[in-house]
């Protein structure tokens, strides 16, 4: 049952929704922009609708499958599993040539689901920092940070500790280009007109 649901969660995780939104609304999202098939790159093209179209299926593609394994298995780590393979599926689609996106909509949808008081601690250190600094990426690595020490504060089991560690890792560690540019200060916030330079991309 654990395999069965793994692979099931990996494929659910690799659904490319932002390029089926940008298809449906006439574009590609891996040909403009950063290339990357998150909400923020879709966004700078479709605008907010297909943003939020993508925000919610990424998220919808990390929380379904843990739910469907919290309603079918009980065991804990069986739900890291699959929680793990819907978050790598999103960042290494096999619909994708095992590309994908940033990861962070897929992850607060598990965290959605295994546990909500830290995601949403989580959410909120990522409003805080968005509003602060209007930028996606800071905004992002913040969450990426509060996620598992949230985990480790609200007693959740050692296995979920884990898992929030490594995903939170893989977030880190696919932002790296954009850690880069806030080293420079040349990350662009919210609303900058700077041309051709790729924002956070989640």
């Amino acid at each position: 049952m654990q395999v069965f649901l793994s692979v099931l969660a990996y494929l659910a995780g690799s659904i490319p929704v932002g390029v089926l939104v940008g298809r449906a609304y006439g574009f590609d999202p891996r040909q403009v922009g950063s290339g990357n098939v998150g909400m923020t790159n879709v966004a700078r093209v479709g605008g907010a609708g297909p943003a939020v179209f993508t925000f919610v299926g990424d998220l919808l593609k990390g929380l379904l499958p843990v739910c469907l394994a919290m309603w079918i298995a009980t065991d804990e780590f069986t739900l890291v599993l699959v929680g793990l393979f819907a978050f790598l599926g999103s960042v290494s689609s096999v619909f994708l040539g095992f590309r994908g996106g940033k990861g962070v909509a897929a992850a607060f949808g598990v965290w959605l689901g295994l546990a909500p008081l830290p995601v949403l601690l989580a959410l909120a250190a990522f409003v805080a920092v968005l509003y602060w600094r209007r930028t996606v990426s800071l905004a992002s690595l913040a969450a990426a940070l509060v996620l598992p020490v949230s985990v480790a504060a609200c007693s959740y089991p050692r296995d979920f500790v884990g898992l929030a560690i490594l995903i939170s890792g893989v977030v880190i560690y696919r932002h790296n280009a954009n850690i880069a540019r806030l080293l420079k200060g040349e990350e662009p916030r919210i609303g900058s007109k700077e041309p051709g330079v790729p924002t956070a991309d989640n």
